[in-house]
């Protein structure tokens, strides 16, 4: 078994009625989408996120930002949190990309794309599987998802510094991929500590913003209890997966994203970052 290449290969992993249920989604989403509009209001930074860019994902992913660059401008992550917290209201649309996980397409199908439409990223990884060898750590990756039968190449670390290098964000998504709802407090301490040092001692640079594995307010992570240990941990951010605008005022430790594939169409995105 090789590691998964194209979009086709990794959706065929699902039954049948899964893939038709998406179809039928989307077909309803198309529906919704008439008159909605992303620039109907302003004074927001919405931040989609992405799990892969495979290679028959490049040309969606370029329309993408072409797309989603008519409505506003891309910054960093970290010139978001500097909006987010600064002493007056900012003014305009900001888009702000990030990619979950660390999948080694982040790099050679992502990067170069982003570079070309001057689209800085975060990338989140998790350490733990960063540098991990699609033969000798099978099993291991295997298990990565539910299903155990999807098989994807992660970064290594000279990977991860020619993100860095290419003035990308890094940041930590933990080391093993955790729920952190599932843990203990020190077991949270310990997965935010240990992803963070990794990536310090192999980047050679602060690592300062944290994602949460998938990343649902109260199911995922703990609202009362995480995003304060994210911060004790020396975090300036937790990223989540609720999606909706993040607006002036909000906290920097329960940002809200938007799940995106980057071959949707427009009518997709039009649908998703209009809302909230």
């Amino acid at each position: 078994m090789r590691p998964i290449q194209t979009y086709a290969e990794f959706n065929g992993r699902f039954p049948a009625r899964t893939r038709l249920r998406n179809r039928l989604r989307d077909a309803v989403v198309c529906a919704l989408s008439a008159g909605r509009d992303i620039g109907r209001t302003s004074n927001w930074i919405r931040f989609p996120y992405y799990h892969h860019v495979f290679d028959d994902e490049c040309r969606g992913f370029e329309r993408q930002l072409d797309f989603l660059g008519g409505f506003g401008d891309f910054i960093s992550l970290d010139d978001a949190i500097s909006l987010l917290e600064g002493g007056r209201k900012f003014d305009g649309r900001y888009f702000c990309m990030t990619f979950d996980d660390g999948f080694k397409n982040n790099l050679t199908n992502a990067l170069p794309i982003l570079l070309e439409k001057k689209a800085p990223a975060a990338f989140f990884l998790t350490t733990g599987y960063i540098g991990s060898d699609s033969q000798r750590d099978r099993d291991k990756l295997l298990a990565f998802f539910d299903d155990r039968r999807t098989l994807m190449e992660f970064l290594n670390w000279d990977d991860c510094r020619a993100l860095a290098d290419a003035g990308m964000v890094i940041g930590s998504h933990t080391v093993s991929h955790a729920r952190l709802a599932a843990l203990d407090t020190s077991t949270v301490t310990g997965e935010l500590e240990a992803s963070k040092a990794t990536i310090e001692r192999e980047l050679n640079r602060p690592c300062d913003h944290f994602c949460s594995p998938f990343g649902i307010p109260h199911q995922d992570y703990n609202v009362a209890r995480d995003p304060g240990l994210v911060q004790a941990a020396g975090y300036k951010s937790m990223l989540t997966t609720e999606r909706g605008p993040t607006r002036w005022g909000a906290s920097a430790f329960g940002i809200r994203r938007d799940h995106t594939l980057a071959n949707w169409s427009h009518y997709q995105l039009r649908y998703f970052l209009s809302l909230g």
